[in-house]
């Protein structure tokens, strides 16, 4: 498992940097972490000048936090002019002012430099002094340009890891074009102006049952600022698929959800035509909203579930055969048997042809797997449900007309 924020099945990429020379560092957690700061900005060429505690430390080792493969290849000098005599571009960082008669430039400056100076083949780098007091007069001098920060002038002094740190992050944003290392994916398509509509007649219908819309006179001008609210919102698919939901469990949640509402057909139709609708391309990740919406339509049945559904639970021949909005794969049919193989599809009046190919792409689905679908429409089973359990049963005894 990787760590926070480290990824160990991702390549460090290899670019070009500058070297960074620590000069006395003296406790070997600074150089640790002035390691793990270099890896974080793909720096690796790491120079050392007399460590006070020796080399090599496992103070640093430990404070590296992983970064073993700076420390590994890190050089030791026995003096700053050794440590840079390859180096055709020196910078030293510094918050004091030394009085020399040499550039000041700040972290991004040096970066640019440090960048197209490299280009060319030639060797630059970054010195950092000790973290008790800094670089001496005669090592600023070596440098070819001073780098200091933007910090507060009376509260200058960073530690050595941050210095590091802030150099190398300046570097690297120019060195990769500032790139970032992910983006985090949409999580559905922008809603269609057909779903938008959809979804403002359904809020709107809520909306006039509990008489929000007053007075008259007023009703337009708040259906335009109502619009205008969710259209700045540039919502996704599935965002309206999340507000239809919110919209019809408020207003099911009068009557009590977790007891069962009723749906009349037109509220159970929306519903199934938005289950449709999400299914059609659906990414695994917005599988909720689909079971969301499926238990909505589960706790809230229509008249024809309801009476469909106690007549299976109690009716010997199929009394604990059948589930309610269960999931069979990634379709949720209106009843099932598992024993029996069956699955129940209760067809409203009325439908949009979004729902009509839903099912029949469901039904395919189902067959192919070796399940019997029994298609009943909703007014067959609220006028005559002993009918209707008649053609069930000689469905479960082998085929029959009007099988789906």
């Amino acid at each position: 498992m990787s760590g926070s924020g480290t990824d160990q099945s991702k390549p460090m990429l290899e670019i070009a940097g500058p070297v960074v020379v620590l000069v006395e560092p003296q406790l070997g957690e600074n150089i640790g972490m002035a390691a793990r700061a270099m890896g974080n900005f793909g720096l690796t060429r790491l120079r050392l000048v007399k460590p006070r505690d020796g080399w090599p430390n496992v103070q640093a080792r430990r404070a590296a936090s992983g970064a073993d493969h700076i420390l590994d290849k890190a050089e030791l000098f026995d003096t700053v002019e050794e440590a840079v005599a390859d180096c055709t571009l020196l910078f030293a960082t510094t918050a004091r002012a030394h009085d020399q008669a040499k550039p000041v430039v700040a972290p991004e400056a040096a970066a640019s430099e440090t960048i197209a100076h490299i280009a060319t083949g030639a060797t630059a780098a970054i010195m950092f002094g000790r973290e008790r007091y800094g670089l001496l007069n005669e090592e600023v001098a070596l440098a070819n340009r001073i780098i200091t920060f933007p910090v507060n002038p009376g509260f200058a002094s960073l530690n050595l890891a941050q210095a590091v740190l802030l150099c190398g992050y300046e570097w690297f944003k120019q060195a990769t074009s500032n790139a970032l290392p992910y983006a985090m994916p949409e999580r559905s398509e922008p809603a269609s102006q057909h779903q938008m509509h959809a979804f403002f007649d359904n809020l709107v219908r809520e909306l006039d049952k509990v008489e929000f819309l007053r007075p008259e006179e007023k009703r337009e001008t708040m259906l335009v600022n109502l619009r205008n609210i969710f259209s700045r919102m540039d919502p996704t698919k599935q965002d309206m698929h999340t507000l239809h939901g919110v919209v019809m469990a408020i207003a099911e949640g009068r009557k009590g959800p977790a007891k069962g509402g009723v749906l009349d057909g037109e509220q159970a139709t929306r519903l199934r035509a938005l289950l449709a609708e999400h299914g059609q391309g659906a990414a695994p990740h917005e599988s909720g909203t689909v079971r969301g919406l499926a238990r909505l339509l589960r706790r809230n049945p229509t008249d024809a579930e309801r009476i469909l559904w106690e007549a299976l639970r109690t009716d010997r021949r199929f009394a604990g055969q059948f589930k309610r909005q269960t999931p069979v794969g990634r379709h949720i049919p209106d009843f099932v048997s598992f024993p029996q193989r069956t699955a129940i599809e209760l067809v409203n009046a009325d439908e949009t042809d979004i729902i009509v190919t839903d099912r029949a792409a469901r039904t395919v689905w189902l067959q192919e797997r070796g399940y019997r679908v029994v298609a009943m429409r909703t007014d067959e089973v609220t006028g005559d449900l002993d009918a209707v359990l008649a053609r069930l049963e000689t469905a479960l005894a082998g085929t029959m007309p009007g099988e789906a």
